[in-house]
């Protein structure tokens, strides 16, 4: 098929999403006959003007989004891959030897959990099984894993339980995932269990950095969990909306972009 011009291609990737809920690059490539390289770059584009979501090895249609939905974790993962990779490695900037720090439950901090190698002393509090266990790979760091109900979705413990847990602990920096975030409304998710335990996190942590992809700006859940000035820190990606970062930036918070 001769798509030589980016418009061309562009226009046939979406045609292909609207008849197939995801496409591959390795098809696509194949079928046009324009190298790999040249679709990953198109389907960037794309997503930048929110037009599809990005997958590990190709697109997905872009859902319709419900923001009180409680998305699984295992379809969180397909999304923004590359992103979360980029936000994850500038998190570890943030992380210095000896450090106490708290991994909330996400796809965003997992990518955090998985480029610790170059540290050998850190203890790290996680309310997520997933997290735990990727943690433990390491065999050297002190990790807690908070105890409490295990919620299916998000394989994260939260309850009574968890919170029990969180309390013995203050004076860390917490990586928090974020689930929607808008400046008039700051951060909320779906689940109050989640909020509930998130809030406790954020009032004794020494830092708060939250970690998420552009995509959760502009957004609103039905449960609260904190004001944009809570955050001390956010690191996300250049597709930031316009005029988010300066916004940001003048309400006290620092914004690191990958």
């Amino acid at each position: 098929m001769n798509v030589s011009s980016a418009k061309e291609r562009r226009a046939l990737i979406l045609r292909r999403l609207e008849q197939q809920a995801e496409v591959r690059v390795t098809d696509l490539s194949r079928e046009t006959g324009i190298s790999e390289v040249t679709i990953r770059k198109d389907l960037t584009v794309l997503q930048k003007r929110h037009l599809l979501l990005r997958t590990r090895g190709g697109a997905m249609r872009k859902p319709i989004e419900n923001q009180n939905e409680d998305t699984t974790i295992d379809r969180k993962r397909m999304f923004n891959v590359q992103e979360k990779a980029r936000i994850g490695a500038e998190a570890v900037k943030m992380i210095k030897e000896e450090d106490v720090i708290m991994l909330d439950s996400g796809t965003t901090t997992m990518e955090i959990a998985r480029q610790l190698d170059k540290f050998h002393h850190l203890r790290i509090l996680t309310n997520s099984m997933s997290i735990a266990t990727e943690l433990m790979r390491y065999k050297r760091f002190d990790v807690v894993l908070l105890g409490g109900n295990a919620r299916v979705n998000s394989y994260s413990l939260v309850g009574p339980i968890a919170l029990a847990t969180l309390s013995h602990f203050s004076q860390y920096k917490l990586f928090l995932g974020v689930d929607s975030f808008s400046l008039e409304n700051g951060i909320s998710t779906p689940n109050l269990e989640e909020a509930l335990l998130n809030q406790n996190m954020i009032q004794q942590a020494d830092k708060v950095i939250a970690v998420f992809d552009s995509s959760k700006f502009n957004k609103r859940s039905y449960v609260h969990v904190a004001d944009a000035k809570d955050i001390d820190c956010i690191i996300t990606d250049r597709a930031i909306p316009t005029g988010m970062a300066s916004k940001l930036k003048q309400m006290g918070v620092e914004v690191k972009l990958v």
